[in-house]
């Protein structure tokens, strides 16, 4: 038996991105076969977007060829009131009590509460007993694994406050094969249980907010088998630290396309660009250079790309600095450690010449 594993994908609107990523979804699902698939929690951004787009939400959810199983999350807790239909094969968790069953296989759902500790405890104690027999238990949750730091950016934009907070020998001793997690926005992440089973947020299949970095992936394993990483073409964020080198004979404006190049199509950049140019080699100015670069990555861009980058041009003209190039050539060093040593002597000379213009 097959299932993909999701959550987080906060729908806002009918046909925007996140909507085309549930989509993207559906259609996965279809290609690899899957029997179930599962969204455990915050499928909705707020539960008046869940009522806006329910509509529409049963005709991409009916008639998949698989089942699809919802878990409330902290965002959704009230988008699904009793009686609600949200189309055809698809089931809602929001009783701990009242689990999903498809063939050999228990899904079951602790949806989510303003609780903690204890309370949390309790509630899965309260169903060891249930738990008992030859079925495969699966459980979806949503909330915090405190067995793990977190920033508190990884579940995107939270604020301070506590959701749900689980550690791991809470389902210690529990016949729980996977329990198939939420909330955690930033990366792909495993943890084993006790009992050999499996502990796993699949990440945001969309960058929701511009700490989930990366390539998205959601989670579609066998049943009886490992969690596996399912890298998905959807619009994230990606990191593009570009450092240019006043020696290297390219010209910095090629070294950015070469950058961009290496980038997924659906991401949109966060560019910094930091080191030192040679402005007298290559015929160009701080201003110009950055003038063009804003021009190669429009619309490219995330935000306003970061310029850290200086004009060195009157240090490597500088008698010391040459003086001081000619012996360090002469050390037995490696490329790397004369790069270092080349930083520190640029970054004093900067440091001497901004103090003594002072």
């Amino acid at each position: 038996m097959k299932i993909l594993h999701t959550a987080d994908i906060h729908l806002r609107e009918y046909d925007d991105s996140r909507w085309k990523t549930l989509q993207k979804l559906i259609e996965i699902g279809k290609q690899e076969k899957v029997d179930i698939f599962v969204i455990s929690g915050d499928l909705f951004n707020r539960g008046i977007d869940a009522e806006t787009l329910r509509p529409k939400i049963r005709e991409i959810l009916s008639n998949t060829g698989f089942k699809i199983i919802l878990l409330p999350g902290n965002h959704d807790s009230e988008s699904y009131v009793s009686g609600m239909y949200f189309g055809a094969d698809v089931s809602i968790l929001t009783n701990l009590n009242e689990p999903v069953q498809h063939e050999d296989l228990k899904i079951w759902g602790l949806p989510f509460e303003p609780i903690e500790g204890e309370k949390i405890l309790s509630k899965l104690r309260s169903l060891a007993s249930r738990l008992l027999g030859d079925k495969k238990n699966i459980l979806l949750y949503h909330g915090e694994l405190l067995d793990t730091f977190f920033s508190r950016r990884d579940f995107g934009d939270e604020g301070e406050a506590r959701y749900m907070p689980a550690k791991l020998s809470y389902f210690k001793d529990l016949n729980i094969n996977y329990v198939l997690a939420g909330h955690f926005h930033s990366k792909f992440s495993v943890r084993q249980l006790g009992n050999g089973g499996y502990f796993v947020y699949p990440g945001s299949p969309i960058s929701i907010t511009e700490a989930e970095i990366g390539q998205r992936r959601v989670n579609i394993f066998e049943v009886g088998g490992p969690p596996k990483e399912y890298p998905l073409d959807t619009p994230h964020f990606e990191e593009v630290p570009i450092g240019f080198d006043p020696f290297d004979e390219k010209n910095p404006i090629k070294i950015v396309k070469e950058h961009l190049e290496r980038v997924h199509p659906e991401a949109s950049i966060i560019l910094t660009i930091k080191g030192y140019i040679d402005g007298e080699r290559i015929g160009i100015s701080e201003s110009e250079l950055v003038k063009q670069i804003k021009e190669i990555t429009k619309g490219k861009c995330a935000k306003e790309p970061t310029f850290e980058f200086s004009d060195i041009r009157v240090i490597l003209g500088d008698d010391l600095f040459k003086n001081f190039m000619s012996k360090l050539d002469q050390c037995n060093y490696d490329e790397e450690k004369k790069k270092q040593l080349r930083d520190v002597a640029i970054r004093a000379m900067m440091e001497a010449k901004i103090k003594a213009r002072a």
